[in-house]
């Protein structure tokens, strides 16, 4: 029986999570997700009481996720930089398999900003404090300049995000094929890890040390 329950409320998750993505939660009705789903609405009513209430766990679930996905990354035993190349190809990833995923965020930003700030805050907050103590160390160590975490993870985020909040836009204007998008965005990722990690990282410590101690001493004058 517990069995035959879990299976039917992942059923309905399944289900929710698809309707959601493609219509949003204004658009979307629990009569929309009983079909999809393959089920009646009172069998929904029965597991999750409301549509904010599926809502908020289908969504929760995968943010949760993909924090997950951040926080194996940041254990790893390799470099901040290395680190940094794989969160960039993690994001990347994530919205490649889920385009509709970018559109969905924004569209619920703007219709529910703080319930969806609530959620975000309650999955990411276990990868964001890890990776804002290792950003904090090797700034310590020179190796990073430095620079505000919240400052590094936005433009982690915003500029893979936007590769495929923007697609519909860049294939009508540069009259790309799915595949000719395809290797587009691949070249736009290699682009934004390229520029992110020659910004972040000092590539000769001392020099920048020296450098930096000289516009210090130019402006005390």
């Amino acid at each position: 029986m517990m069995k035959c329950a879990s299976s039917t409320e992942e059923k309905i998750k399944d289900a929710a999570r698809k309707v959601f993505l493609e219509k949003g939660f204004e658009g979307a009705t629990t009569r929309d997700i009983a079909k999809e789903a393959g089920l009646n609405c009172a069998l929904m009513n029965y597991y999750f009481r409301s549509k904010e209430k599926l809502f908020a766990t289908v969504f929760e679930e995968m943010l949760q996720l993909f924090f997950q996905g951040m926080t194996t990354v940041l254990h790893k035993p390799i470099s901040l930089k290395e680190k940094l190349v794989e969160l960039i190809e993690h994001d990347f990833q994530t919205f490649k398999s889920n385009p509709s995923l970018c559109i969905f965020i924004l569209n619920e930003l703007h219709r529910a900003p703080d319930h969806l700030v609530n959620i975000i805050q309650a999955a990411k907050t276990q990868a964001a404090l890890l990776f804002e103590q290792q950003l904090k160390e090797a700034i310590d160590q020179g190796i990073v300049r430095p620079v505000n975490t919240h400052h590094v993870l936005s433009l982690l985020l915003s500029n893979t995000q936007f590769i495929f909040l923007g697609k519909a836009l860049t294939m009508n204007t540069w009259q790309m094929n799915e595949d000719d998008f395809n290797t587009y965005a691949e070249d736009h990722k290699q682009l934004i890890t390229q520029m992110i990690v020659n910004f972040l990282f000092i590539a000769d410590p001392e020099i920048e040390l020296r450098q930096h101690g000289s516009e210090s001493a130019v402006l005390s004058h």
